[in-house]
């Protein structure tokens, strides 16, 4: 069974090298780019992967099914360019390959904040669909937040699991709270939803509290702590993105 990666990048070039040599076991990688210009695109080449460049970002579910319209194995692994696949994982994907039990699996990711493994705060373990064979699945179109959808049939969940850095640092994970929140917003409005500024509160604290008692953040120590105010910020800033949005298109 052929196996394509398929990824989507932009500015990675901290990152890309660490993950196509997670994934050197498979028989193609698709990357498809929208605009680099940090050097990922000629790593990414380095490495042996097809590089595709696009001059238009559409959001992250369309961008990903243009990486999964040019790959050509008869299975697809989808990972992002701050995830690592374990040889335990490498070694199970290929095992599974060779005698498939479904067409799709879900893998667990073990994400990294500042340093720390995160083991609780809704973090872990994170099962994502990322592994199924082509042609029986593909992305949402939404803009944040995109996942995999199966034709048919219940995906399996694999035991091994990726390993994920998403933010080396606290600047980095505000900053992306604030562009998703901002993506969310737009998407809430297309679709018809409206916002208050006491429902904003509320999305906000109602997110502190799922993530920090609820899902014990407060086990992960300083890290859970700063998670789960950064996750209520985000909530109450896409809320009042939206409720100002509104305003702007009367």
């Amino acid at each position: 069974m052929k196996l394509s990666v398929i990824i989507i990048t932009k500015n990675e070039a901290a990152n890309i090298a660490a993950c196509l040599k997670s994934v050197a076991f498979a028989d193609e990688f698709i990357v498809v780019d929208s605009g680099s210009t940090d050097g990922t695109v000629e790593l990414a080449q380095a490495l042996g992967a097809r590089v595709e460049v696009t001059p238009d970002w559409p959001g992250f579910g369309p961008q990903k099914n243009r990486a999964l319209d040019l790959a050509t194995g008869d299975w697809v692994l989808s990972i992002d360019a701050d995830e690592r696949v374990t040889p335990e994982l490498a070694q199970e994907i290929q095992e599974a390959l060779r005698a498939p039990r479904a067409d799709a699996y879900e893998i667990a990711r073990l994400s990294n904040f500042c340093g720390r493994d995160i083991r609780h705060s809704g973090w872990w373990p994170d099962y994502v669909l990322r592994l199924f064979k082509r042609g029986t699945a593909r992305f949402t179109d939404a803009a944040v937040h995109e996942r995999v959808v199966p034709a048919s049939g219940q995906p399996l969940r694999m035991r091994g699991y990726f390993l994920h850095y998403p933010y080396d640092n606290l600047d980095a994970l505000i900053n992306k709270v604030n562009r998703y929140s901002s993506d969310a917003a737009a998407m809430m409005y297309a679709k018809g939803r409206r916002a208050s500024v006491f429902g904003a509160l509320g999305h906000g604290f109602w997110t502190f509290v799922r993530i920090y008692l609820i899902r014990r953040g407060f086990l992960d120590g300083r890290h859970g702590l700063v998670l789960a105010v950064t996750a209520a910020a985000g909530s109450f800033f896409r809320y009042s993105k939206l409720m100002f949005l509104a305003d702007k298109k009367k």
